[in-house]
């Protein structure tokens, strides 16, 4: 008989006389093959792996704060406007800021190896690109290309650094130094900007760039990464969820970087891009919450206490804007080139790998709040000596405060990933992608929100202290005629009309009147990063509080009794 003929046949009623059996239910799918057990590695090889995180992540560092260090210069050999110039941040971060996320689920899936050597070959094929750039144009496509490239190099400066360190060291001492190692690419590109610049302008920096990449090129292949176990891991909708994401994280990362330039309100595209970001970000959310298999957790991110330590690294990242946005910008407005300030970053740099180095030294599970005190302490501490600066400030002035920042920087960071990571692992392993997304959100996005925030700050108090100074300036009063008298006396040998020396010392007074604006803006600003400082000190001690009150009349659970 037929199989159609059996079916027509099928009567339900027969089921309770005749048994019927029971369905085999699917194989389990076979287990994840473990990981190899951890093999002691030689001193010297140990050594060599930690060389090679230093070179990856310096490279990166240098490759992304090159032209943020450089952008007056650059300007000039590309023939573009200072806001012009600026695209070429934005174009450059605006694919990195999200790259990070595809690229976790790409190296489980194809394998840790072959994601390396391909990455690290298409960091080698963007510096060669950027020998190329004759215009600005041209500049904005391959700094598009090179943010796309350098994309996998942090990742790989973190791996190299924690491959060198047993298990057991891989969060208190490998953690520490890979973080750091990230940390001093912007002050290294301060350093050797102004010699580089000497030597061959801007492409001088790109050979220099392309150089360290071809070493880095060479470690990769010289010295491979154990590899994890290989699992598919990628499905349809996360190609879909993350084309969303990666559209709304760099609409935003545009409008952060160009947006105090253009002014929010004046600029019409930036309110396109912002809609466009909010409206990409809002639909990837409705796919990831009807989603069995997410790639983000959206519950687990709106979480109380994910956005907990979510505001806490992005207040710690506009807070160190203090020192990113604040310290070049103030000495810029002053007159003061890269190759003036020279010895101050020598000194931020000195202090960076201090404080990484002291972190490792201390870190332990526990001692998170206590390192994250000390560290606002010393954010507090040197944004107030700061606060107190005048036209007459160099950078020898600010070495002290400086130094305070930048160790309180690399202080600060490595206890709150730590705990974050633990927090995710105790969830389970599908956790950790949606807390590598809040990590890079708040480093990437934060960090322009931070320098967005910042220089928005400066702007609005520069034109609330030029009205109030400006308003002062009135020929009438003797001591403001006397002063456009000396100013204008300078040209008293080439121009014998008064009535243009008059001109010339009304041009040059205006001009210090702007730059007072500038200094007691800044002065502005780096007492509001204080305080911030100060609160989120006070917030913190308070959480400490609580959690151990709680603890301590928490009421003890009853013993069975027998």
């Amino acid at each position: 008989m037929s199989q159609a003929r059996v079916i027509e046949r099928y009567d339900p009623a027969e089921e309770e006389s005749e048994p019927v059996e029971a369905a085999t239910p699917p194989p389990a799918p076979p287990p994840r093959p473990a990981p190899p057990a951890f093999t002691p590695m030689n001193p010297a090889r140990a050594g060599a792996y930690m060389c090679a995180a230093l070179l990856l992540a310096l490279t990166q560092g240098l490759g992304m704060n090159l032209v943020t260090a450089n952008i007056p210069q650059i300007q000039g050999s590309i023939g573009a406007t200072s806001n012009e110039a600026t695209w070429m941040v934005a174009a450059y971060m605006a694919p990195n800021v999200s790259l990070s996320l595809a690229l976790i689920k790409i190296r489980t899936q194809f394998g840790l190896r072959n994601f390396a050597e391909i990455s690290i070959l298409g960091f080698v094929v963007a510096c060669v690109l950027n020998l190329f750039i004759r215009d600005i144009p041209s500049a904005i496509a391959v700094r598009f290309m090179s943010g796309i490239a350098a994309a996998p190099m942090s990742s790989l400066g973190f791996l190299y650094m924690l491959e060198a360190f047993p298990p057991h060291l891989k969060m208190r001492v490998g953690l520490p130094l890979a973080l750091t190692n990230i940390s001093i690419g912007a002050p290294v590109a301060r350093l050797i900007s102004p010699t580089l610049f000497d030597i061959g302008g801007w492409h001088n920096i790109t050979v220099v760039e392309l150089g360290m990449a071809m070493i880095a090129f060479c470690l990769v292949y010289l010295l491979p990464l154990t590899p994890p176990p290989r699992a598919k891991v990628i499905e349809r909708l996360d190609i879909v969820s993350y084309l969303l994401i990666a559209i709304g994280f760099g609409a935003t990362a545009v409008v952060l970087v160009l947006g105090r330039l253009y002014w929010w309100f004046e600029a019409p595209w930036i309110g396109a891009l912002l809609a466009l970001a909010i409206v990409s970000i809002t639909c990837a959310a409705i796919i990831e919450l009807n989603r069995a298999n997410p790639l983000i957790d959206v519950r687990w991110l709106a979480s109380p206490a994910v956005l907990h330590f979510t505001g806490a690294l992005l207040v710690f990242r506009i807070v160190l804007s203090e020192q990113t946005a604040g310290a070049a910008g103030f000495f810029q407005v002053l007159g003061l080139l890269n190759d003036q300030t020279i010895t101050l970053y020598w000194v931020i740099l000195t202090a960076t790998i201090a404080g990484g180095l002291a972190c490792a030294c201390v870190m332990k599970p526990g001692r998170e709040p206590a390192i994250h005190v000390v560290a606002l302490i010393l954010l507090a501490i040197g944004a107030l000596m700061d606060s107190r600066a005048t036209n007459l400030t160099r950078p020898e002035q600010m070495y002290f405060s400086q130094a305070l920042i930048a160790f309180a920087g690399a202080l600060f960071l490595p206890p709150a990933l730590s705990s974050g990571l633990s927090s995710a692992l105790k969830k389970g392993p599908n956790y950790i992608l949606s807390f590598i997304i809040v990590f890079l959100t708040t480093q990437s996005i934060g960090g322009l929100l931070g320098s967005a925030v910042f220089g928005t700050f400066i702007t609005i108090r520069e034109k609330f202290h030029s009205s109030h100074l400006v308003e002062h300036l009135v020929l009438t009063d003797p001591l403001v005629a006397q002063r456009i008298t000396q100013l204008g006396g300078g040209y008293a040998r080439t121009i014998t009309d008064k009535a243009l020396l008059n001109a010339e010392g009304m041009v040059l007074l205006s001009q210090q009147a702007t730059r007072e604006a500038n200094v007691l803006a800044y002065n502005d600003a780096f007492l509001l990063i204080a305080v911030l400082a100060i609160i989120a000190l006070a917030a913190l001690l308070i959480h400490v509080a609580y959690d151990a009150a709680r603890g301590r009349f928490a009421p003890i659970p009853a013993t069975p009794t027998a």
